[in-house]
């Protein structure tokens, strides 16, 4: 693609999905207006890799509309000090927005995160999920925040909780596309 054209795309993402949504947190606009978006999507999504949509990776795996990219960032209050935990792809647009923000940060593929580098005073799922594992309770430090998407019915929305005790009660902040994650889907409850 012309590079001009995806400059333009990238900056038409920051004015007209970001900043008209609140997201006006300098370190995010910058991150997001100078990450190449199209890197990490198939050759054949590059022309849509900025709009407001999920891109499909392949294997299931999706990359997460700009917008909901931007929220979860913005509601996260990353500090540069943080220790981050982002569950999700360690080569994937997210990981490299955050090491722009902060060296403490460990990637996991996986729903059970990384007990490495446990406790998180903050935990990234890229991805909307149907329940919360223990095991990322448990890496997350007391008083530290979790942000992630939740899938409820048809319905996705992000999310943001704080561990006090043994406890993560996530709340609730925008109703917004995010691609849910298998990984985290809510386990069958029994029925007769």
């Amino acid at each position: 693609m012309n590079p001009a054209r995806i400059e333009a795309m990238r900056k038409a993402m920051v004015d007209s999905q970001l900043r008209t949504n609140g997201v006006n947190v300098a370190w995010i606009l910058e991150a997001m207006g100078s990450t190449p978006r199209e890197a990490f999507v198939p050759a054949e999504y590059a022309a849509t890799a900025y709009n407001d949509r999920s891109v499909p990776l392949g294997e299931g795996r999706y990359l997460s509309p700009p917008l909901a990219t931007a929220l979860m960032l913005k509601e996260a209050a990353v500090e540069p000090e943080d220790k981050v935990l982002l569950v999700g792809d360690a080569g994937g647009y997210v990981a490299a927005l955050l090491a722009q923000r902060t060296k403490n940060l460990r990637v996991s593929g996986t729903a059970t995160g990384s007990l490495e580098g446990a406790p998180y005073t903050l935990i990234i799922i890229d991805g909307a999920i149907g329940h919360l594992p223990d095991a990322l309770v448990q890496q997350l430090a007391d008083g530290g925040r979790i942000v992630t998407g939740v899938c409820d019915g048809p319905v996705s929305r992000l999310a943001i909780g704080y561990r006090w005790g043994e406890h993560v009660s996530l709340r609730p902040f925008m109703d917004c596309e995010i691609a849910p994650l298998p990984a985290f889907a809510k386990p069958q409850e029994f029925a007769f």
